[in-house]
């Protein structure tokens, strides 16, 4: 196999959509050296173990959306219709066009209750999508309101992920943000 440079991130973004269709457990060293056009040995150079670029695959894609989904919710310059159109918008974008679903959802069921370290930022991300959602709707809501709405729509999103990747058909995965939208 020929070797190639390659960085920290494109180590990551690899490994993510390792994780995503195979699943951790089911995923190794080899697999991601393979994808990246790496001997196995050469991933040792950038990260120490698989869990490392776990917890860094999670930190990477919870960084994602806190800048350029999440980060939405708190602009100052939309209203807040603007603000949940685009949120879902963005939103909808990454999940339609990533394969595999939910990384930090994925891992939650995998591993989640067995690594307390992935445990603690999957829950981060989940707890920052909530907040985005809550600071978008509170507004229109009572604080208890919206944070039920906030904690529903993450929910239903994740599952709504889940069959749209089971059935191979996003119709359902996008009434989930039209409703979403339709409560502001």
């Amino acid at each position: 196999m020929a070797i190639k440079k390659t960085s920290k991130e494109e180590i990551l973004q690899e490994s993510i959509k390792l994780f995503k269709t195979k699943g951790y457990y089911n995923c190794s060293m080899a697999n991601i050296a393979e994808a990246c056009g790496l001997i196995k040995g050469s991933i040792y150079h950038y990260f120490k173990s698989k869990d490392e670029i776990g917890i860094e695959s999670l930190k990477y894609i919870h960084n994602y959306f806190v800048e350029n989904i999440f980060a939405v919710a708190y602009q100052t310059n939309l209203s807040d219709l603007e603000k949940i159109k685009l949120f879902v918008k963005k939103t909808d974008d990454y999940f339609l066009n990533s394969e595999g679903g939910c990384l930090l959802g994925n891992l939650a069921l995998e591993i989640g209750s067995e690594n307390l370290e992935f445990k603690e930022i999957i829950k981060l991300y989940f707890s920052a999508w909530e907040d985005a959602i809550t600071k978008i709707v509170e507004n229109r809501y009572s604080k208890t309101e919206a944070i039920n709405i906030a904690k529903e729509y993450v929910a239903l999103t994740q599952g709504a992920i889940m069959m749209m990747n089971l059935y191979e058909n996003p119709q359902n995965y996008l009434k989930v943000g039209e409703k979403l939208i339709s409560l502001i």
